[in-house]
């Protein structure tokens, strides 16, 4: 297929920046209501409202922890399945045409220290070009491109051959508990778009990120006598030495065409320590989780073999450790790493919708994180890109925003994709 005719592209860009004010204000409005993961509700009766607003049909259901059983390491475990609504709206082609799935996620990590931020962590106040507030970037922007840029081609008259279906989804920041049950009712297209803030990139490649829990002993005594006990913080330093020389390596010897950009391709972050219960008491415990990441290409079991293998080789070096070893656990979803075909059909009708709204090719990239994509290809068996405005550098960072402007390019984008891909009914 050719690129999208370039006087059509152009009445979908002006289309477009006159909805300006009218995605500032749903943007606005989303990002108002706070959506924590595992309490999205709120926010969904707006989404909700927003699809049967524009005609679609619309389906609105929760997952169920029996879907979930088969794929719990996939998605993790869940604090609850109630008022966690996911939203589908379909807007029905006229027939011939591929079909789209558009997906956002509506969940965020939480607003934080609100001292941290220079406004409400949920304001969405503008300032300039920039719109601020928790899920601005990550993604309820996401979600608004997607909408403008039905409203932009309604707004012309332009009817489409191919389904298009919008999945706002919960549980993304946790696992991807929304992505998984929406591919499980049934939700399958020709290929899905998912519009992560990627600085408009085309993503065809998605990382992996596995959660660990390492719990190291000791032997307590008091402070006075502290030789008598073994400290089970000083016991954690080789071993947090020897993740640190692990990252180092994977670095090294790991290649991956997409992502060798990234100076840390594969980071190993220990991100919370506890130990002891006592200021003047030896500790006697120590339990560390960390994150690891894996790029396409690797897989979980493997992985978590070597990690294994390095823990035992460093108790293996210590005699308190070699009687007494270090306890490996893994929690949480584990976020396999996935990938589509650069070249694939998807990867180049994106390319070309890009291309047709800023008159620029744009740049492909991997990324480090890991994404409900995964979910997608894997499981709903259709290819899956993102592409998407703003910066993955602010999101869950105080003062989390997302450029105007950005925002509008990519609803551009996706308007022009959905034309070219979907097709336009003659």
């Amino acid at each position: 297929m050719g690129g999208l005719d370039a006087d059509l592209a152009k009445a979908i860009g002006r289309a477009v920046e006159d909805r300006r004010d009218e995605a500032v204000l749903l943007l606005q409005e989303l990002v108002r209501i706070p959506s924590v993961t595992g309490e999205e509700g709120a926010v969904q009766g707006v989404v909700e409202h927003a699809f049967r607003e524009r005609g679609l049909s619309v389906d609105v259901w929760e997952a169920t922890p029996e879907e979930v059983v088969p794929y719990r390491e996939h998605v993790g475990e869940q604090s609850g399945y109630e008022n966690r609504p996911n939203v589908v709206g379909v807007r029905g082609g006229r027939g011939e045409g591929r079909s789209l799935l558009l997906n956002a996620h509506l969940d965020t990590v939480a607003g934080g220290d609100a001292s941290a931020w220079s406004r409400d962590p949920f304001s969405g106040e503008v300032e300039g070009d920039l719109l601020y507030g928790r899920g601005s970037c990550d993604m309820k922007g996401g979600l608004v491109t997607h909408l403008t840029a039905l409203d932009a081609l309604s707004e012309l008259g332009v009817e489409l051959q191919g389904d298009v279906s919008v999945a706002a989804t919960v549980g993304e920041e946790n696992g991807g508990l929304g992505a998984l049950s929406t591919v499980l009712r049934g939700y399958r297209a020709d290929a899905a778009l998912i519009t992560e803030p990627t600085r408009l990139a085309l993503v065809p490649a998605q990382g992996g990120s596995l959660v660990f829990r390492l719990t190291v002993p000791g032997r307590s005594a008091h402070a006075a006598v502290r030789d008598e006990g073994v400290s089970a913080l000083e016991k954690f330093v080789p071993i947090f030495e020897d993740l640190i020389r692990l990252e180092e390596e994977r670095n090294a010897t790991l290649r991956h065409p997409l992502y060798e950009h990234l100076r840390n391709k594969v980071p190993i972050n220990v991100g919370l320590v506890r130990a002891g219960n006592w200021a003047s008491t030896v500790p006697e415990s120590l339990v560390a989780e960390g994150r690891v990441g894996l790029i396409p290409g690797e897989e979980i079991e493997s992985f978590r073999e070597t990690l294994a293998h390095r823990l035992a080789a460093v108790a293996e070096r210590d005699p308190w450790l070699r009687e007494n070893p270090p306890r490996l656990e893994w929690s949480g979803g584990q976020f396999a790493p996935a990938e589509v075909p650069s070249e694939a059909p998807i990867c180049e009708a994106v390319k070309r919708a890009h291309e047709s709204a800023t008159g620029e090719e744009p740049a492909v990239e991997g990324v480090p994180y890991g994404a409900d994509m995964r979910l997608f290809i894997r499981f709903g068996q259709m290819p899956c890109v993102m592409y998407g405005a703003g910066n993955v550098n602010v999101a869950h960072a105080p003062n989390e925003h997302i450029s105007i402007t950005e925002l509008l390019t990519a609803t551009r984008t996706v308007a022009c994709l959905l034309a070219e891909w979907c097709g336009v009914a003659k």
